[in-house]
């Protein structure tokens, strides 16, 4: 019989502990720490992989994926495990060590506990880091702004309206005159900084609709801009992020990875359910609540969404209608009865969410 080796590991930008399990004995047969360099690793693993069979886990951080892919390249079972699913201790531990921690994880591998994440293939993870840049970009583009607005102020212009960053309102920043040279000078130095980003997300923009539109993309994305409030850029993020849909049994599972549940707090009795838990997937979450208010307004197909729809299934066309629909009832409902707008939106955001799942598993 070969012997079976659970190894935990604890990874750090410049060191890596290791942690290593057999099948049977409370403590571990070696505990060593390696430099954090992939190769390095995977030649530390290497003797208990020629041994045996080899479980390996990690918790996810910064490091990203290249140790999983070293490891998988090597024929080793290698798994990243969600941080909030790592054991940190009893309430009663005050001691947190690199070594505890690696030991835990080859405990939850020997354990068979929880399953590790989606690791995205090397094409969608680099698409995705280019829609989170350009998200990046967007906060950038936001501060700029409020820089502007506030330092505009300071100097005693007001815009007549509430609408900024308008062609009105540009003409408008155009034509002030500053008392001061270094008054003016500022204002260009932030002016220029704005226009500047502007025109990188522009380019970005540009070059996310290409990558939609590769063969590797295009029928994914079709299907989801047929959607209200879904285009390009949500479209692929959902591809990129959330990869098979099909890994989530139910609608409910992809609405709790993205964290749009309500968080509950009951005992006995009691019952008390609060905001949502927050947690998995923000950029997404984010994203969907952005196509989210579009469904505040009435019901009605745009030219440009009837653009989008050209060349989809009257199957996909017709599901999407059918959550339209309802998620702008929804809305509608829930503003009536006393709700914020936000809480409505969030709301209408889980339920997109669930017909986006829907549509992705033929449930449709």
């Amino acid at each position: 019989m070969k012997k079976v080796y659970y190894i935990g590991l604890d990874v750090h930008k410049d060191t890596t502990q290791m942690a290593v399990l057999e099948m049977k004995g409370k403590e571990p047969i070696a505990l060593k720490v390696i430099d954090s360099d992939p190769s390095k690793v995977a030649k530390a693993i290497l003797p208990y992989h020629k041994e045996g069979k080899v479980y390996v886990g990690y918790e996810a951080g910064c490091m990203g994926y290249t140790l999983y892919r070293v490891l998988t390249a090597m024929k080793i079972d290698c798994q990243i495990i969600a941080p909030n699913k790592v054991f940190k201790g009893g309430t009663n531990e005050k001691i947190k060590t690199d070594k505890r921690d690696a030991t835990a994880i080859a405990w939850m591998l020997r354990r068979e506990e929880g399953a590790g994440i989606a690791v995205p293939e090397r094409e969608d993870e680099a698409a995705r880091d280019l829609l989170r840049c350009r998200s990046d970009m967007q906060d950038d583009l936001k501060r700029a702004k409020q820089r502007m607005h506030k330092f505009l102020l300071r100097q005693g212009h007001i815009f007549e309206s509430t609408r900024y960053w308008t062609g009105k309102h540009r003409e408008w920043m155009k034509r002030l005159v500053f008392a001061m040279p270094l008054d003016k000078a500022v204002f260009e130095q932030y002016l220029a900084t704005i226009e500047s980003i502007e025109e990188r997300v522009a380019r970005i923009d540009v070059q996310i609709q290409e990558i939609a539109e590769t063969p590797r993309y295009a029928e994914r994305v079709r299907i989801f801009r047929a959607f209200r409030g879904v285009d390009y850029i949500i479209a692929l993020s959902l591809v990129c992020e959330i990869g098979d849909f099909k890994r989530f049994p139910q609608a409910a599972a992809l609405m709790s990875y993205l964290g749009l549940v309500p968080s509950e707090y009951s005992s006995g009795k009691k019952r008390i359910q609060g905001g949502i838990t927050k947690t998995g997937n923000g950029h997404i979450r984010k994203l969907l609540t952005e196509a989210a208010w579009h469904y505040a307004r009435p019901v009605q197909v745009s030219k440009r969404l009837a653009t989008r729809r050209v060349g989809t299934s009257e199957s996909v066309i017709s599901y999407a209608d059918k959550a339209m629909n309802r998620l702008h009832k929804k809305y509608m409902k829930l503003v009536l009865k006393g709700k914020s707008k936000q809480a409505a939106v969030t709301a209408v955001a889980r339920e997109l969410s669930g017909f986006l799942w829907g549509v992705m598993t033929s449930a449709a």
